[in-house]
């Protein structure tokens, strides 16, 4: 059998599979546990995409500003950039969340009453391309999305300050007084 140019370009113990997108995303929130503000960061990288991005995950001082609800959003605004492209191929998700990822694999169910909806809709979205895959990578290997997700955090620091309610309610529904000044959003937090 006769070597083509193809098989000349691969290294040994390789394959070409096609075009896969690869994405990294994380979340950050500061308190971690709710009602305060939380953020997202997302890498794409593959096919002719080189994209990143950050921004608030929710509205500050929501109750469903957690960790796990950014963790949900990047996921999806990564893969609602991806659609806005028009990309349809293979994805590879990439995240650092044991729960987004677990979740979205089927082999943790979703308790939480306020991360069904994100779940359903990262579920839905990935039903549009031909392929997406859930993988969990250690923190180390999630550094750019991490950055950005404290990077976006850190920018809504000082707004969110100016909009601070007296009072916050958690997910659970939890009445509590909001964090004194000292405590407030203003610099990098996770809540893994």
């Amino acid at each position: 059998m006769s070597e083509t140019p193809l098989d000349r370009s691969l290294p040994r113990g390789t394959a070409d599979f096609g075009a896969v997108v690869r994405v990294h995303f994380d979340g950050a929130c500061q308190p971690p546990r709710g009602g305060g503000v939380a953020t997202y960061g997302f890498t794409i990288e593959g096919d002719r995409y080189a994209e990143e991005a950050c921004g608030l995950a929710v509205a500050p001082w929501s109750p469903h500003a957690t960790n796990n609800v950014a963790e949900y959003v990047a996921a999806i605004r990564a893969l609602e950039w991806l659609r806005a492209e028009g990309y349809e191929g293979a994805v590879l998700l990439l995240g650092d969340s044991q729960l987004v990822i677990r979740q979205m694999k089927g082999e943790y169910e979703v308790r939480a009453e306020h991360l069904k909806p994100y779940h359903e809709h990262l579920k839905r979205l990935a039903e549009g391309f031909a392929e997406v895959s859930f993988v969990w990578v250690a923190r180390e290997e999630n550094a750019r999305a991490d950055e950005l997700s404290k990077q976006a955090l850190e920018e809504a620091g000082p707004e969110a300050r100016r909009h601070r309610p007296l009072r916050v309610l958690r997910p659970s529904g939890e009445d509590r007084e909001a964090a004194p000044e000292a405590e407030a959003p203003d610099g990098p937090a996770r809540g893994d």
